[in-house]
């Protein structure tokens, strides 16, 4: 009996001390964890974005080169122009002999080869990762793509670009382009390309730039943040800068490299850095003095409670078990004279089953000396010991509820900070600009297949459409239409299309209005040069595989993405979902709309905290893209992060009172119920067992359930119910039993 009650009393005092300690840890003043959160956020968003782009750059390249098919009649110069592309933005191009690393020739800017082992470069099996170079006094990036020339052929002048003839030779095409272009999200923040030592190499601003001050020593600290992490290649983290009043530089810092092991951006030590100005700011809520009036409160509870048990069961129940076992005592002869032992009366207590107990074993102290016999007991019978623990746990209740559902509640209005809010909106840009890419990217690959189609058989067609196909992960089916709209030509999986079209020009577009899967596609016109056989089809066909467009959706801390159509329907998202239904949350509907200009322009992001069944939800929407076969969709990206997952003051004042109020709630259920278990139901037992005894029931046995004062009250019973059995037994024999004849033997009789 005194485990439960004491684990109860303790157990409440743990809870009182962990509600202090819970929120009295909560700052209130200074910059929120969640302002750093978010900057450390969007520089892995931002580094993201930046290795995608030098990702797809350098399988770009390789792919021009293996679709180069080199003749007996090719020579570097006219191999070196075909490998060459329209592509703005590249400074030069080389073509070097994989073996002796001799130039071979060269196109646009000089290519800056200083420091380049072409013969190590080339060897292995891997892929070759870019690599940043020095030229001009800027960081410029080097792309490397292998060129195999086949290994029978008759190379023309040879001897003038390398020595002996060796069979499979290679050539190497080393492509030099700037550092892919950066961009800054969200007003007044700075955005930067760090090289391992802390050099700026890109910067970018948006809105007005911060103070030269708020810059000061970051790009070090970055630089020695990263260094410290390691081999974590993905590594992030957030700093504080200078303070200028009530503002504070706030800073954020990636590394640009392969998030999964070895990649494309692991050799090149590149780091993101990205920093704002934001405003300190300082709560007005009084975490510390509700902490220390919740706990005051729960510990007056506890201790109430705990007297209550202690003075209206424990006592109570440890005289009835001394007064059964005097008259167990009285009954086996092993203390004094049993008249002795049964002249006091038992006590009886006022409540409940107890008393019920004790007025039983005074009735059965009267019938051992045969001074009463038999009595009956009322049927009915006033509150138990069950109505004692339901009314303690309604007095924890009275503090648990109040904690969980009315205390500590973060206002929609004003509990995310500003900061955050921006923070939000300016990750869901950052994340439409990587699906718009996304899409763009496919748009142009299939336009460069839809281009090396005319000229070609049928077979030879088929053989571009699955090369393709397998180039491309991001496609599930390639197909090619005829001005009626018919498929002629098809590689891949079946085609997801209901909507049967023949467009004009190229674009992206969605090819069904209904069933479980959304079919995005792009699309390119297959025209027939002059002098060249006619495509099989008209139009070419590439259905996106939706998912992986929903791979590149999930990021941390960004809460659940949905691509949009423009009627609000979901196209993919980075959670479960239905095609084309419509969002979650009818705020999230609004907020899609919103972002809508006047007609013909593509809108503007924007974002709010709106109030659902789960508590405030940061939000953000935006449009798609602003230029580029996707811009005039009207597609839109839509955020959902729970206040509940970021460290904002206030939601974390909600979510410990709550935690505190449930671990209340729940020790109070736990020991009151181990109290009931082990205490309360026992007693009801033996209260019926005793007042049947009492009664003139002389033969059902009782047998102890448990080795505790009930138990030892079980056996008193058991013991006394043997000694008026066998007086019975005697006085129906004839041989009257006296009241201070002991028993002798204790085996029960049935």
């Amino acid at each position: 009996m005194r485990p439960p009650i004491a684990s109860i009393v303790v157990l409440l005092l743990v809870v009182a001390a962990l509600t202090v300690i819970g929120l009295e840890g909560i700052p209130t003043g200074g910059t929120p964890q969640a302002v750093l959160n978010g900057e450390q956020q969007i520089a892995a968003d931002t580094a993201l974005s930046l290795r995608t782009a030098i990702d797809a750059e350098a399988g770009r390249v390789r792919r021009t080169a293996d679709a180069y098919a080199a003749t007996s009649t090719s020579s570097p110069t006219t191999a070196l122009k075909a490998l060459s592309s329209a592509k703005k933005g590249v400074l030069g191009r080389a073509l070097l002999d994989a073996y002796t690393g001799k130039l071979l020739a060269t196109d646009g800017r000089a290519v800056p080869l200083a420091g380049v082992d072409v013969a190590r470069t080339v060897s292995g099996h891997r892929e070759i990762p870019p690599r940043l170079v020095m030229s001009g006094g800027t960081r410029q990036l080097l792309y490397f793509a292998k060129v195999t020339l086949s290994a029978q052929q008759d190379e023309p002048d040879q001897d003038q670009y390398e020595a002996p003839s060796r069979p499979g030779r290679q050539w190497l095409l080393v492509v030099c382009e700037p550092l892919p272009a950066l961009t800054a999200y969200g007003d007044g923040r700075t955005a930067e390309v760090l090289d391992a030592s802390g050099k700026s190499l890109a910067t970018a601003v948006r809105g007005t730039a911060s103070p030269a001050a708020a810059r000061s020593g970051l790009p070090a600290a970055a630089a020695r943040a990263a260094h410290r992490s390691g081999s974590d290649t993905d590594a992030s983290g957030s700093l504080l800068g200078a303070a200028t009043g009530s503002r504070r530089t706030v800073a954020g810092w990636a590394q640009v490299a392969s998030a999964t092991g070895p990649g494309e951006t692991e050799d090149l030590g590149l780091l993101v850095l990205t920093f704002r100005t934001a405003s300190t700011t300082t709560t007005a809520a009084d975490y510390s003095g509700f902490a220390l009036e919740a706990a005051g409160a729960l510990a007056v509870v506890a201790l109430l409670l705990g007297s209550t048990l202690y003075f209206s069961l424990q006592q109570p129940l440890l005289r009835l078990y001394l007064s059964a076992g005097r008259l167990a005592r009285g009954a086996t002869g092993d203390g004094p004279a049993a008249p002795a032992e049964w002249s006091r009366p038992v006590p009886v207590p006022g409540l409940g089953e107890m008393a019920r107990i004790g007025r039983a074993l005074d009735s059965l102290r009267g019938q051992l000396l045969g001074e009463s016999g038999p009595r009956e007991f009322p049927a009915r019978r006033g509150p138990g010991y069950r109505a004692l623990a339901v009314t303690g746990m309604v007095l924890v209740a009275c503090w648990s509820v109040p904690m969980i559902f009315v205390l500590n509640r973060a206002d929609t209005a004003t509990a995310v900070p500003a900061p955050v809010l921006a923070d939000q909106q300016a990750r869901t840009e950052i994340a439409t600009n990587r699906i718009r890419q996304s899409l763009d990217r496919s748009y142009t690959d299939l336009s460069e297949t839809a281009a090396s189609l005319p000229g070609r058989s049928r077979d030879a067609q088929t053989e571009v459409l699955r090369k393709s196909l397998a180039d491309h992960k991001q496609y599930r089916s390639l197909y090619l239409l005829d001005r009626s709209g018919g498929i002629t030509l098809r590689v891949g999986g079946t085609p997801l299309r209901t909507v049967v079209h023949v467009p004009d020009g190229g674009g992206i577009t969605t090819v069904n209005a209904s069933g479980p899967i959304p079919a995005i596609a792009t699309y390119a016109q297959v025209r027939a040069g002059k002098g060249k056989a006619p495509a099989a089809g008209v139009v070419l066909f590439g259905e996106v595989d939706v998912k992986a467009l929903n791979s590149i959706l999930p990021r941390p801390k960004l809460g659940s993405v949905w691509v949009t159509d423009r009627n609000d329907k979901v196209l993919a998202a980075s959670v479960g979902y239905r095609a084309f239904q419509s969002l979650p949350e009818s705020g999230l509907t609004r907020l899609a709309r919103a972002t809508q200009g006047a007609p013909g322009t593509t809108g503007t992001a924007t974002s709010a905290v709106h109030s659902t069944s789960s508590g405030p939800s940061v939000d953000a929407a935006a449009p798609l893209a602003q230029n580029g076969p996707t811009a005039r969709l009207g597609w839109h990206v839509v955020t959902a992060e729970p206040a509940a997952a970021l460290q904002i003051p206030a939601v974390q004042a909600e979510q410990r009172t709550m935690l505190a109020g449930i671990l209340g709630l729940a020790v109070g259920a736990a020991g009151l119920g181990w109290l009931h278990v082990v205490v309360v139901r026992p007693l009801r037992a033996v209260a019926v067992l005793a007042e049947r005894l009492a009664g003139g029931d002389r033969r059902t046995v009782l047998h102890p359930v448990n080795h505790d004062e009930i138990g030892s009250v079980t056996r008193s019973l058991e013991l006394v119910r043997q000694v008026l059995a066998e007086r019975d037994r005697a006085a129906r024999s004839g041989q009257a039993t006296g009241p201070s004849q002991p028993l002798r033997e204790n085996t029960p009789q049935r």
